[in-house]
């Protein structure tokens, strides 16, 4: 699996985010910002982008997967800062 195959298939679950995905075919860094994240927790919001991956993770076909979840008033902040 590579980067854009990830990068797809979050994007089909979570239609309205804007996602970036880096990695080298079995662990993953993704970056995923969305209205949707507005109000969860960081637990939830793990959930939810791991939900997209179905079977995916649990099959080893994608070993890790670091996820960075934004709000998109979240990742303007963040952005200034430079963190990703």
């Amino acid at each position: 699996m590579n980067p854009e195959d990830v990068k797809n298939l979050i994007q089909a679950g979570l239609p309205d985010c804007e996602v970036t995905v880096n990695g080298d075919g079995s662990h993953f860094d993704a970056v995923v910002i969305g209205d949707v994240f507005d109000g969860m927790s960081a637990v939830k919001k793990q959930q939810l982008v791991y939900a997209t991956l179905g079977n995916r993770i649990t099959s080893g076909e994608v070993h890790a997967l670091s996820i960075k979840t934004y709000t998109p008033a979240e990742w303007k902040t963040a952005s200034k800062l430079r963190v990703s």
